[in-house]
């Protein structure tokens, strides 16, 4: 009986210490899980009540296609994860400037974002000129991770561009010697050259 005792406390500490273990947890949604006997089980997101998901092609006459899962309806836009997405930003941290440039090998600017918004499934134009035109425009008061933020810096337009990564802060390539790196927007050389903010949405 003690080492029954013994045995399922070292299985309950095992198995809580995942944050300290470095285990990644599940993303969600969580798949189903088998009803209790007696209760029914609640349906699943994307299938019809009364069906089951889980049979072979046409032996599910209620479900949209009769092959056993629901018909595709239309893409649904899910708005991206500005944290994740300047995660993605600050792990390139280090790289050269290189004009042109549009991967690790080295980046300008406007290929340094691209590149970052394509990491996450999301098309921006190249330029910087172009990417100022998409999204929608944010007051420098309501900035989150992940704006897109331009400056006039060699010519009266959006010249160069950077993301946010919250508050006062961003990531961008800067010019000739630089490497990709942070910097705050009010300092004295970059507040005087901020243009505006654009969220893509």
């Amino acid at each position: 009986m003690y080492a029954r005792v013994t045995l399922s406390l070292v299985l309950a500490a095992a198995t809580g210490a995942c944050a300290s273990t470095g285990a990644v947890p599940r993303p969600f949604p969580m798949p189903a899980t088998a009803p209790a006997p007696g209760t029914a089980a609640a349906p699943v997101p994307g299938t019809i009540p009364g069906t089951d998901p889980g049979t072979d092609p046409g032996t599910n006459p209620g479900t949209a296609s009769g092959t056993g899962s629901v018909a595709p309806g239309p893409a649904v836009h899910r708005p991206y994860d500005g944290y994740a997405l300047t995660g993605t930003a600050l792990s390139l941290r280090g790289i050269p400037y290189r004009n042109g440039g549009t991967d690790p090998t080295g980046f300008d600017c406007s290929g340094f974002t691209q590149y970052v918004f394509a990491q996450h499934g999301i098309s921006i134009p190249r330029e910087v000129r172009e990417q100022f035109l998409v999204g929608t425009s944010v007051q420098p008061d309501q900035l989150v991770a992940g704006d897109l933020l331009f400056f006039a810096t060699i010519d009266p337009g959006a010249s160069h561009v950077g993301i946010s990564i919250g508050g006062d802060e961003f990531v961008h390539a800067p010019s000739s010697t630089g490497v990709v790196r942070v910097e705050r927007l009010g300092s004295s050389y970059w507040s005087p050259r901020f243009l505006g903010a654009r969220r893509i949405n």
